[in-house]
């Protein structure tokens, strides 16, 4: 029985496999632990991680650690054979592992995805840990919350500081493109804001930061507060 565990997030991948070898072992006493590092993994110890147990032993539990080298660049002269052995050694295991009584943890972290699938469609139990995928506004231009002070619009705003915060936004990031806003409003002058509001509003998201500091307030909180008496 394969059970296998990968994802992009390398560290919370081996400690949840490490996790699950624990609980096993707390639940079958039993069991007999092996670890197979990569540079251990050879066609014999593949085949006893299969075939093993006995009148005493009635199953292993074996985790083959991170068999998967990271894919990366190499000269024209290095040789990458005894570099793909291990893993090579592992694939050609995937039916008789699938079909063993004995557990057998593939700890696999960062695999690649035409790998992953291989080994999923054999495996009793797949467990996938990613890092939450980086988005591609993280620290982009928030066109909308702009646009909802430049109108003057608090609701609008209000609703736009929220679902920034909401999507993973620093409110310190919001407060910056508020305050260049308020910037670009008092150089290039405003249907919506006087010059002199303009300058008020500058300094008021000023004064915003510095209170913040100074007095421990929730800035996510102010934020709001401030959004709502634009």
């Amino acid at each position: 029985m394969i059970y296998l565990f990968h994802g992009t997030d390398a560290e919370k991948t081996r400690a949840k496999a490490f996790e699950w070898v624990a609980k096993a072992r707390t639940k079958e006493p039993n069991l007999v632990y092996l670890r197979l590092a990569r540079e251990e993994m050879t066609s014999a110890a593949l085949d006893d991680a299969v075939l093993s147990g006995g009148l005493f032993v009635q199953r292993l539990l074996v985790l083959i650690d991170d068999p998967f080298l990271a894919v990366r660049a190499k000269s024209e002269d290095e040789d990458s054979t005894g570099e793909e052995t291990a893993g090579s050694i592992l694939e050609d295991h995937i039916e008789s592992f699938a079909t063993s009584d004995n557990a057998i943890i593939i700890l696999a972290p960062k695999l690649a995805a035409a790998k992953a699938k291989k080994l999923a469609a054999k495996a009793k139990m797949v467990y996938t840990y990613d890092k939450p995928a980086v988005r591609e506004d993280a620290r982009g231009f928030n066109g909308n919350l702009v646009n909802a002070l430049a109108a003057r619009e608090r609701e609008k705003l209000w609703l736009e500081i929220n679902r920034a915060l909401f999507a993973g936004d620093a409110p310190e990031m919001l407060h910056g493109l508020l305050h260049w806003k308020a910037r670009d409003l008092l150089e290039k002058g405003s249907r919506n804001w006087t010059p002199h509001e303009s300058r008020r509003l500058s300094l008021a998201l000023i004064e915003l930061l510095q209170s913040s500091r100074r007095r421990g307030l929730d800035f996510n909180l102010a934020l709001e507060r401030f959004a709502l008496s634009v």
